[in-house]
Formats: C-alpha cells, sequence, structure tokens
C-alpha cells in the first residue's frame, strides 16, 4: 500500500510505496485521483522510467497530448518529450534570470483551445544546486479575493498567445505548421475547474496578452495586480528535486515556473507528459 503525505501548506501531497511501472487497481486510481483533486499537486517518489513506462503511467489519469514543439519529442515514444535545460558552457547562463523563459511563471498549452489539464514531468537528471520547480495555487488566490474582485472578475476573457511582449523573454521558434496550430486563442480569467466545480484564476503570464474589451493600460494594471496577489508566499510551493520524482499537477488552477539558477555543467534533464483537457470555462 502507498502513502499520501502534504509536501507544502499552499498546495502538494507526496506519495511514497507506489510502483509506477505497474497498472493501478481501480481503487488505487480513485485513491490517487481525490488526492490529486484535493491538493493539485501529487509527488510520486520512485526511479527513473523508461520514456514507455513512463506515459504508460500517465495513461492512468488522462489521454496524452502531443507536445507542439516536433523537436521535442522523445523518438520512440513522440507522447512524451525530453526537456533539457543544462547550461553546457559559461555564456548559455544570463546574467539575468528573467531572460529565461522558463523562470516566468505560466500554466502549460494555454495558447491551444483546449490546453492539457495536467502536467506530469519526472527528473532524471539534476544539479547540486538551484533548479527548484515553483507552484502557485491559483484556486486559493480565488478564493481569497474580495467579494468586490470576484465580482470585477466574473465573465472577463483573456487573449493567450504564442508569445506575448508582457513577457520579458520570448518563446522558442516554431515552424510553419507549428504556427499554423497555435492561432490566439480567448479563455475566461476565472475557470471552473470540470471536475470539482471549484473556481480558480486562470493566468499566464508568459502568454495571458491582454482582457478581451479593455484598454491595454487598464488590462495591464489588472493583470499586474492579479499576478501579484496570486504569487503571494502563502500561495506558493517550491519542489526541490531529487532523481526519479514524478510530479503530477494540475494546470487548470496551477502556475509554475523554474529556477534557473544553478551551476554550469550540471545537467538538468526531465521528461513530460501532457494530459488531454477540454475547453475552458
Amino acid at each position: 500500500m502507498f502513502q499520501i503525505n502534504l509536501l507544502g501548506e499552499a498546495l502538494g501531497a507526496e506519495v511514497t510505496g507506489l510502483d509506477p511501472s505497474r497498472e493501478l487497481t481501480n481503487d488505487e486510481a480513485k485513491t490517487l485521483n481525490n488526492a490529486f483533486f484535493d491538493h493539485l499537486l501529487l509527488c510520486i517518489r520512485c526511479d527513473p522510467l523508461s520514456a514507455q513506462d513512463f506515459a504508460e503511467f500517465g495513461r492512468q489519469f488522462g489521454t496524452p497530448q502531443l507536445q507542439l514543439l516536433r523537436k521535442r519529442r522523445h523518438g520512440d515514444v513522440p507522447e512524451v518529450s525530453v526537456l533539457e535545460s543544462t547550461y553546457e558552457k559559461a555564456a548559455d547562463k544570463p546574467s539575468d534570470m528573467q531572460m529565461m523563459r522558463l523562470t516566468g511563471w505560466h500554466t502549460d498549452d494555454s495558447y491551444f483551445a483546449k490546453p492539457a489539464k495536467a502536467t506530469m514531468y519526472q527528473s532524471l537528471k539534476i544539479p547540486d544546486s538551484g533548479g527548484q520547480t515553483r507552484f502557485c495555487n491559483m484556486r486559493q488566490a480565488y478564493d481569497d479575493l474580495s467579494d468586490d474582485m470576484k465580482a470585477r472578475l466574473d465573465g472577463l476573457k483573456t487573449v493567450h498567445s504564442y508569445d506575448t511582449m508582457r513577457a520579458p523573454a520570448r518563446a522558442a521558434a516554431r515552424t510553419a505548421i507549428e504556427e499554423s496550430e497555435t492561432p490566439d486563442v480567448v479563455h475566461p480569467l476565472i475557470r471552473t475547474h470540470e471536475d470539482t466545480g471549484r473556481k480558480a484564476i486562470y493566468l499566464n503570464s508568459n502568454r495571458t496578452d491582454r482582457i478581451v474589451d479593455m484598454d491595454r493600460e487598464e488590462s495591464d494594471a489588472l493583470l499586474d495586480e492579479l499576478f501579484d496577489h496570486v504569487t503571494q508566499p502563502k500561495y506558493v510551493y517550491d519542489h526541490e528535486w531529487r532523481v526519479g520524482d514524478v510530479l503530477l499537477w494540475d494546470n487548470r488552477c496551477l502556475m509554475h515556473a523554474v529556477n534557473m539558477d544553478f551551476p554550469v555543467g550540471q545537467p538538468r534533464l526531465h521528461q513530460r507528459l501532457l494530459l488531454e483537457g477540454g475547453v475552458p470555462v
């Protein structure tokens, strides 16, 4: 039997004693899914998995969705992406960490009409220091808003772009095919979770460009105010990676960011699986 224990006050639970290379029983799957809905992030402590076993484990939580950028897809298991953020040489590491795209708070795939509902991520190699992944609880941040602010936000919609000048760092280049697959999309600023019925602020500082039917200055001011609110320390959990950790997190009510300040030449390698979601409402 596996055990589930809290990871942080803001969000997250640790799962120990689970072998992800085998199929879950119905009771185990129900227990894990309930914990996922409660805590928004699960950390399964285990050894590194093959890409195939990693994908099979992920399928027990949903249907895999292909990574947009073809160059990051695993050659044998294309639904798995291989993500390396190693600094090969000193010139690769900027002095200003804000110029690294991963340091910006974001939620995966919000530039799609149907963004991935969840991300599964496993560490294969980690540096000696730095490299933590940070998460903020957008559901609790919404719950804590004043009634007046909730009324102000109700019904607002935002434009999500593959890239926006609101982000300090530019997005990875796309091929012509990938550009055709990622036109701007519109999502609600307050999103209702289809499995729990709970509301959360749906924001992506790397992709949310503007609020629909609002002038740019007012839109920027409101988005900045919300960003400052949701990234308060009381809503944040910083994950210290161990080799083999599998994180499963809910993109519908979390944002995440990476501490990219880690030593040059020390590998940082992960594999990732995205799980299909629905149209945000």
